[in-house]
Parts: structure tokens; sequence; C-alpha cells
């Protein structure tokens, strides 16, 4: 079966910030419903922290056709770390057509493959989750009178651009 891909990611550790999870999980549904991203879902899930018998960790899901993100928000060391990963489902029918050799392959290219609208509409989803999330942050650290994430701090890792 064919795995999730994970497209890009997020992250960034600060200092001084006590993040309460489900208090970040909340304003951050508040700044995306503020975004009027359109045909979204907002869950929250449970993702392991390690192996089958580990403890669980809550995450914010925002789903919008066959992408996800998982948000982070949670205390550590001493301060907060924020994180989110977009994700690509691979769902039943891209999965199953990935095992078939040859045929399902060539079926997959047909199918699924990338457009400029689709990379296009994954980028504005994914811009419009990250500013939402960046907003949460800026509030946080202005009202702890921490320093604002600048530059680089504020940019995601992009891991696949093109199918």
């Amino acid at each position: 079966m064919a795995e999730d891909l994970i497209l890009s990611h997020w992250h960034q550790s600060i200092e001084g910030l006590g993040i309460v999870p489900s208090e970040f999980y909340a304003a951050v549904e508040t700044a995306i419903t503020t975004h009027k991203v359109p045909d979204v879902a907002l869950t929250r899930v449970k993702q392991a922290e390690g192996g089958a018998f580990s403890a669980q960790r809550e995450y914010l899901r925002v789903r919008r056709g066959e992408y996800h993100f998982d948000i982070c928000g949670a205390p550590f060391a001493n301060g907060s770390f924020v994180s989110w990963w977009l994700v690509q489902e691979a769902g039943c029918a891209r999965g199953c057509l990935s095992v078939i050799p040859v045929l399902g392959w060539m079926l997959l290219a047909f199918l699924y493959r990338e457009t400029y609208y689709k990379i296009d509409t994954r980028l504005m989803f994914q811009g419009a989750i990250h500013s939402a999330v960046l907003e949460v942050v800026d509030a946080l650290t202005k009202a702890k009178g921490l320093r604002a994430l600048e530059g680089e701090e504020r940019k995601p890792t992009i891991r696949k651009l093109l199918g």
C-alpha cells in the first residue's frame, strides 16, 4: 500500500512561552475560521509519541480534500514547541494502484497527475494555514513580551512541489 506523503513541515521552539495545547488549538481554529479557508474540516487526533504502546500526543488536524495538516503546540523544556506537517493522503484507490507493477503506475500517473491548479491550490492551503498558525504564535509571543519570530524562523520546509 502507498503511504501518506509528507509535503512540507514547519517547527519552532520558543523559549519562555508556555503553551497549553487545548488553548493553542482553539486559537488556531479561530484564526483558520477568520481566514475563511474553504472546505476545511477541523478535528483533534492522537499521534503516538513512539511505538505501538507509547503515550499519545494530541494534534489539531485541518483537512481539505486529499491533504491535511497536523498541527502541534506543546510545552517543551523552558518554553514551547510549535509545528505542523502538511500531508498528502494516499487514499484507498491510490494505495491499491501503487502495488500493481507497470499498469498501476501508469494509471496513477494518468489519474493523479499534478496540475498547475492542483499545486496552486495546495500552496494556497498551505499558506493560509501557516499564516493562521503564525498569527497565533505572534499574538502569544507579543502578549508575553517575547521576541517575534523572524525571517527563516517563519518559513516552512517544502519537500515536494511536483508529483
